[in-house]
């Protein structure tokens, strides 16, 4: 890597408690190694924060959206990283909506009520090849057990993509953190996931609202997950559990999430926060 001349100046943001660090790359370039990506995102001796995100030009949105884990592997997108940077390009342009690109797929940002920012997530991908899986089956509920075979603590999860690989377990309470550690930690690197997997553990509450605790691929228990909440509604509309509607709990907030049913898009609408601005000396 070329190291630049000057610190890089960054935004710290976070979207219902899901942390960011933000540098604007769309003038000058950023592309740190997957060690620099981990010292930044690193809690102790770094910034700390849950995805690294840099602001690239495109030459089809008002931006591309790079996104590196804690881990610090590149990941295809974030969605409460979308809701930030959306704000961030809604600000700098004065426009009514803008287009964000990501190694997932273009979406779209809008203002919502209460300074909330609405993201079309695009639609949902519910083949066992897109997600992708290791082999041929229904998404709705995949070939996949945690425990004992006569008596497994969960089973049969759906499976969805958001631009990024999503399994959500169904359950009557919302675990705690050790079991969403033990467990998401055990499925992330799963052979049924050539590419990985996002581990969501979903208790639905009633029709229209779900209880939503996720391991992220890369980064761990976080406070909340985007894409992972888009994927728990969908995998539980496509059973039946609740309609194509329904707010979703995470542990840093809500977020509300609707399946459209013309245009098969799911729309995420929830908060954004600046916590403050700094320079990273690489």
């Amino acid at each position: 890597m070329t190291r630049s001349p000057k610190p890089v100046a960054f935004v710290k943001m976070n979207g219902a408690g899901n942390d960011f660090v933000v540098v604007n790359a769309l003038e000058t370039p950023f592309s740190p190694t997957a060690d620099q990506a981990r010292a930044i995102a690193d809690r102790t001796t770094g910034e700390g924060c849950d995805q690294l995100i840099a602001l690239e030009p495109s030459d089809r949105a008002d931006a591309f959206m790079r996104v590196w884990n804690a881990d610090g592997g590149v990941v295809e997108t974030c969605g409460n990283a979308l809701r930030c940077v959306g704000w961030m390009l809604l600000q700098s342009t004065g426009k009514d909506h803008v287009r964000i690109d990501t190694l997932g797929g273009p979406t779209t940002a809008r203002r919502a009520a209460d300074g909330q920012i609405t993201v079309d997530m695009g639609a949902p991908r519910l083949d066992w090849a897109e997600i992708p899986l290791d082999e041929a089956m229904d998404t709705r509920g995949i070939e996949l057990q945690v425990g004992p075979i006569d008596d497994p603590v969960l089973h049969t999860p759906g499976a969805v993509s958001m631009g990024n690989p999503h399994v959500v377990f169904f359950m009557d309470h919302a675990p705690n953190d050790g079991f969403v550690r033990g467990t998401g930690s055990l499925i992330e690197h799963h052979p049924r996931f050539p590419e990985g997997v996002n581990v969501g553990f979903a208790h639905v509450i009633a029709p229209d609202r779900i209880r939503l605790r996720v391991w992220e691929r890369g980064a761990g228990l976080t406070r909340a997950c985007g894409t992972g909440a888009c994927a728990a509604l969908v995998a539980a509309a496509r059973r039946g559990l609740t309609g194509r509607a329904a707010t979703i709990e995470v542990d840093g907030g809500e977020l509300r999430i609707e399946w459209d049913e013309a245009t098969d898009h799911v729309f995420m609408t929830g908060p954004i926060e600046v916590e403050r601005t700094g320079t990273l000396a690489l």
